[in-house]
């Protein structure tokens, strides 16, 4: 009895691992909560960043059990605790596999306490990339004529929830609180969707490229990500230009390509679409090569080609519960700003791009 308990047990466990390993891009959730504090030496002071998201934030490597210590949010804590020579607590509040609405409802809102600390100074949250894996994943199952019904309730559904929360920090963050800012989305998979649907276009009667649909509906995600950022005191982080763009320019139009994606504060959805879309179109690289000079690219995407890869170890984050922790900072300076690895791993570029809006004190 107790060997058929334990391969039952076993059995048990192995399903409940292929769920949760399958989270980020299907239905199925999993609950990654993570406190981590930069313990930087010869401070009493301590203040508090918050995160609230799907798996980006949430530092997701594939496993049930465990996250990156330093995803983006975290690498952002290093930099304010040099910035501002203080303990900086990273708390993230996140779901990999959620879709916006999930991120919405069941974190920002339902654990609205963590950001309600008096010591909370930053608060940022990133959401919408699941609702554009499930839709993406929909359109190539699609048979027969093309249906782009998916695509667009994915485009809306981000639309509504990034105003809604952004609305609901505002209200509800701590007045103490100084930065309030939401990263967008990078293009996972670039590379891997240049190819032909197995449904046809109902007008054309042909298949379309899987990479000429999905591309202007992520833009128009992240245009309006940016552009509620603007219109409601948040700042925006440009992950898509970050990952996608090469740290030179490529095209000789006399402007670095990841500076030349970059949300222009104010322009139309229209401007915006056409530019990243279009005209800068050949300039856009698959994350999996990020080009850091003409002739040097560091890998951004880890092995299932949709989450950012990472250094610095790992922190228990999964269905057997968060983990609170403590430790001193990687790098204790920055030269102009930015640690030795900024632009080596997906998270620490994250993590970088996020603090260059950071307040000088706190």
């Amino acid at each position: 009895m107790k060997t058929l308990f334990r391969s039952m047990a076993g059995r048990w466990l192995s399903a409940v691992a292929m769920l949760a390993l399958a989270a980020p891009s299907v239905a199925s959730t999993i609950n990654q909560n993570v406190s981590w504090t930069i313990d930087r030496a010869g401070t009493t002071a301590k203040y508090r960043v918050v995160a609230y998201g799907d798996s980006i934030y949430a530092g997701y490597n594939g496993s049930i059990s465990n996250a990156a210590r330093y995803s983006a949010p975290t690498v952002d804590a290093e930099y304010l605790s040099a910035r501002w020579n203080a303990d900086i607590e990273s708390v993230r509040r996140a779901k990999s596999g959620a879709v916006a609405r999930d991120v919405y409802e069941n974190k920002i809102v339902a654990e609205r306490s963590y950001m309600q600390a008096t010591s909370t100074r930053v608060v940022t949250f990133e959401m919408c990339g699941n609702d554009g894996l499930q839709a993406r994943s929909s359109f190539k199952s699609q048979t027969g004529t093309c249906s782009y019904g998916g695509l667009d309730a994915a485009v809306n559904s981000c639309k509504t929830y990034v105003a809604a929360a952004m609305d609901f920090i505002n209200a509800n963050a701590h007045p103490n609180t100084r930065l309030k800012v939401i990263s967008n989305l990078y293009y996972p998979g670039y590379n891997a969707d240049n190819v032909q649907s197995s449904c046809r276009d109902a007008t054309t009667g042909q298949t379309v490229n899987l990479r000429d649909r999905f591309l202007p509906a992520l833009a128009k995600m992240n245009y309006w990500m940016c552009e509620y950022a603007r219109q409601k005191g948040f700042q925006c982080t440009d992950s898509f230009a970050q990952y996608m763009g090469a740290d030179y320019d490529s095209n000789g139009d006399g402007l670095v390509d990841s500076d030349a994606l970059r949300y222009v504060a104010g322009e139309s959805e229209a401007s915006y679409l056409n530019r990243t879309t279009v005209t800068l179109r050949s300039t856009l690289r698959d994350a999996n090569a990020k080009f850091v000079t003409s002739s040097s690219t560091f890998d951004y995407i880890q092995s299932d080609d949709v989450h950012p890869t990472y250094t610095g170890g790992t922190v228990t984050a999964g269905i057997w519960g968060g983990s609170s922790g403590t430790g001193a900072p990687r790098y204790t300076s920055f030269t102009d700003g930015k640690s030795p690895v900024w632009n080596r791993y997906g998270h620490d570029r994250m993590g970088w791009a996020l603090s260059v809006y950071n307040p000088a004190s706190p």
